[in-house]
């Protein structure tokens, strides 16, 4: 195994990692703004505010989107088992 190949496999697997965890990680923040943007128009400054709506919209995220995202890792796995033998010669 050569360096280009290392850098390859690190490059998908950053690439994939990504792609997978951006959706769930902007549900979460795109709640949280809206949850800050209500404290700081309404002056609540309750902390479980904050937790509850983004548990379920990151909950609610994690259906909408878990399949796809299985999916994609299953792929990108099966694609690195089945180019352990080229990368071993």
């Amino acid at each position: 195994m050569n360096l280009d190949q290392v850098i390859t496999l690190t490059e998908q697997m950053l690439k994939i990692s990504l792609l997978v965890g951006a959706p769930v990680l902007a549900v979460a923040f795109g709640v949280g703004m809206l949850v800050s943007i209500f404290q700081a128009a309404t002056q609540i400054q309750e902390m479980t505010l904050t937790f509850i709506p983004k548990i379920v919209a990151t909950v609610a995220a994690l259906i909408i989107f878990g399949s796809w995202m299985f999916v994609t890792l299953t792929d990108y796995f099966r694609s690195i088992f089945e180019a352990i033998v080229h990368y071993i010669q």
